[in-house]
């Protein structure tokens, strides 16, 4: 599960970080970030990378109306089964920008009262979330966060995370042209940056 997540960095440290040769909105930094809100997303668009809005909510191109804030979590075991993503797992991968991301804890020593812990990477610089878009009659466009079993720290607090991806995979996962769904599978079960991520209160 993943229902939150921050963005306190610029337009200038995605363009160092991220491959970005368009851009097509501006950025404010948010300490937390909610679903139903635009959010920044890189997606392919042609033979460029573009960095735009999305609402965060997928909704299938094919529903007939929108509920409530659409799919804001996507299950990684099942993207290539599910008529709500499998088209988009192959075709419309995006990444989803952020800098840190929100889990809660049940007490049960505290009538079960809720902690809140922030994830984040060691260096603190922003990172990916592995994601899925579409287009849902023609004026909204909404994503989805890919997650997975929880691993390192996370596991501590939740039983699932979202999948980050390493910064070496991000032109791939991009590529529409690309669809071998068993490579992608390999890169959101990669372990290499979820194990690096610490929390705080």
């Amino acid at each position: 599960m993943c229902g939150r997540f921050s963005l306190n960095i610029t337009l200038e440290q995605i363009q160092q970080h991220f491959p970005v040769d368009v851009i097509t909105c501006e950025l404010e930094p948010r300490p937390e970030v909610f679903p139903s809100q635009q959010v920044p997303a890189i997606i392919m668009h042609g033979s460029k990378t573009r960095l735009g809005h999305l609402t965060w909510g997928l909704i299938p191109f094919w529903a007939k109306e929108k509920k409530g804030t659409g799919h804001i979590n996507a299950r990684m075991e099942t993207l290539d089964q599910k008529p709500s993503f499998r088209e988009s797992f192959r075709k419309r991968r995006c990444l989803i920008i952020a800098d840190g991301f929100y889990e809660w804890k049940s007490d049960p020593d505290k009538s079960n009262k809720k902690t809140r812990y922030y994830f984040q990477l060691p260096s603190k610089v922003p990172f990916a979330f592995a994601g899925l878009w579409d287009a849902w009659q023609k004026e909204y466009h909404g994503c989805t966060i890919i997650t997975r079993d929880a691993v390192g720290e996370v596991r501590n607090i939740h039983d699932r995370m979202p999948c980050v991806l390493r910064p070496g995979a991000y032109r791939t996962w991009l590529d529409p042209a690309n669809q071998d769904i068993h490579h992608f599978m390999r890169m959101l079960r990669d372990d290499s940056l979820q194990n690096f991520l610490s929390s705080s209160v």
